[in-house]
This record gives C-alpha cells, sequence and structure tokens, in this order.
C-alpha cells in the first residue's frame, strides 16, 4: 500500500486534472427562514480556483459564515447553485463526496474534540469514512507531522493550548485527505501566539501542498497572508481583490465597518497628517516607508 504521502499526492494529482475551479457560487442565495424571511447570503456570484488561499471578511451577520457552509454542504441554496470540484452541494447524493473534499474547521477547539486522546481524535473522521486501519494510522502521523504536533499523539487534547488544539483539529480534517481546507473563524478564540501558530499551518498546507484554503476571518491582518480577499456585508459579495487593493480602498471598508490592519491604519494615519510615506499593510512594510521618508525629508 502506498505511503500516505504518495496518497496526500495522488490527491493533488487528481486535482490538477480535474477542473481549474475549485468552488463555484453561481446567483447563490440562502435564508434560514423557510416562510422567506432576509436572505443571509443574497445573489453571491464567485469562483474560487484550485490551489487559491481566499480570506472572507465581514462584520457579523455578513454572510460569511453562512457562506463557508454552503461551500461544505452543511446548508443547501435557497436559490442558485453551488458546485464543490463540478458536484452540485444541493444533491444529497454528493453531500459524503463533498464534505470529503472540502474539510471544515471550526471557531471552537473544544467543541471538535471527540476523543480523550490526541491520535484517536485525528482518527475520527477517516474511520468514518471507511478507511482501511492501517492505512489511518499512516494518515494519523502524516496529519499530525503536517500540523507540528506530532510529539503530541498520545497526550490528552484538554491539558493542550488553545493553539496546539486547534492545531489538532486541522489534524482531524487532514486526515481525510481533502483537497478544500475551510476555516470558519478558527482563530477567533485564541490569544496572538495561538493564532500566528495556525496561520502558519494554513500557510504551509496552502504553498506546500496546493492546498484550496478558504480563510473566513475579522482579523484584517490574517486576510493579508491570503492571496485574495473577498468583502461580504449584508449577505453581498461587495470587494473582491488582492489583500493590498482591498486595504488600499480604506474609504470604502469604513463604510462596511471594517477596521484596516493596524500597520495599514498608521500609515494612512501619518499621510493624513503630512508624512509622504508610500502605502504599508505590515510593520515592516511601515518601517521601511517611515525611513525612506525621514531620508528623502
Amino acid at each position: 500500500m502506498e505511503d500516505v504521502t504518495s496518497a496526500a499526492a495522488a490527491e493533488g494529482a487528481a486535482a490538477s486534472a480535474a477542473p481549474e475551479l475549485a468552488v463555484r457560487f453561481q446567483n447563490v442565495k440562502y435564508t434560514y427562514d423557510e416562510e422567506g424571511g432576509a436572505f443571509a447570503v443574497n445573489g453571491v456570484t464567485l469562483d474560487i480556483r484550485a490551489g487559491e488561499f481566499v480570506a472572507v471578511l465581514g462584520r457579523n451577520g455578513s454572510g460569511k459564515s453562512t457562506l463557508a457552509k454552503l461551500v461544505n454542504a452543511l446548508l443547501r441554496p435557497t436559490e442558485g447553485k453551488v458546485t464543490v470540484f463540478g458536484m452540485d452541494t444541493s444533491d444529497p447524493k454528493k453531500a459524503f463526496d463533498i464534505r470529503k473534499s472540502a474539510g471544515m474547521v471550526f471557531q471552537n477547539p473544544d467543541n471538535q474534540t471527540v476523543a480523550s486522546v490526541v491520535e484517536d481524535d485525528v482518527a475520527f473522521g477517516p474511520e468514518n469514512i471507511g478507511v482501511p486501519r492501517k492505512e489511518i494510522g499512516e494518515r494519523i502521523a502524516y496529519a499530525l507531522d503536517a500540523v507540528g504536533m506530532s510529539e503530541f499523539r498520545h497526550a490528552t487534547p484538554s491539558r493542550l493550548s488553545g493553539g496546539q488544539k486547534q492545531r489538532i483539529a486541522i489534524a482531524g480534517v487532514l486526515a481525510i485527505l481533502p483537497k478544500i481546507m475551510i476555516l470558519d473563524e478558527s482563530t477567533a478564540m485564541l490569544d496572538p501566539k495561538g493564532r500566528r501558530e495556525v496561520m502558519n499551518v494554513v500557510k504551509k498546507l496552502n504553498r506546500e501542498q496546493g492546498m484550496t484554503v478558504i480563510l473566513i476571518t475579522h482579523f484584517m491582518e490574517e486576510a493579508l497572508e491570503a492571496e485574495r480577499a473577498v468583502v461580504m456585508h449584508r449577505g453581498e459579495v461587495v470587494m473582491d481583490g488582492t489583500p493590498e487593493e482591498i486595504f488600499a480602498r480604506a474609504d470604502e471598508l469604513e463604510t462596511y465597518n471594517l477596521a484596516l490592519p493596524r500597520a495599514a491604519y498608521i500609515c494612512k494615519q501619518l499621510q493624513r497628517a503630512g508624512m509622504p510615506v508610500a502605502d504599508a499593510f505590515n510593520a515592516e512594510e511601515l518601517a521601511e516607508a517611515i525611513c525612506a521618508s525621514l531620508q528623502k525629508g
């Protein structure tokens, strides 16, 4: 039997041979009110390519978490169509395959823990999709190594830090070998160190394994790690571009009650005060911009 790394490579090869689009939304609407109330997602048309890292931003109630659940077939569109690698999420017969292709990590890692030992927790997903026992062991090793948690294989999840617990949750999803990783506010309950740990894992999966990543977040700094940012407001996609393009439109972001990353905010304040600094989006860029401005002065 091929080892799990080879299996992951085979999955990646299959993904590259498949249609370029990982996810497609076609004029999608969704309401939680069966009697036809307001739409949580309202007329969204959106394509996400295989291997893309997309951050979805928006205030509470903007529809971003509903969007994530529509990808994973946890919700089905009220109107329109969602496809995941060509599979229609409205088809109940495709739900199993869709959830194997699009793994989801939620906000609270404690709510995702199902076992008292880490390796059993990671094994839960593969066991439920019928993976042979020998291969499950290989997948556990692969997933824990990918998130940097191999030394905690026999640990008790409840004794881990928040960041470690969330990395174990990611490992549990990885063990089913998904093509898409959806993180629904997965760092919201973590401290800055925990958030960095999780984001480092996510970036590694995207860049080294070509995994499609959909990151639902309200942390603007996290969006800078993505190659593309989508802003939602009242169920609609209102901005779509690179993070730098989005954050350069500070005044428009304010109309959607979204703040800039801290470094970008400081940069804008310096510009408004008359200091000729170039646009900067992180601390390193800001320091370089200020130094360059002072040297010119």
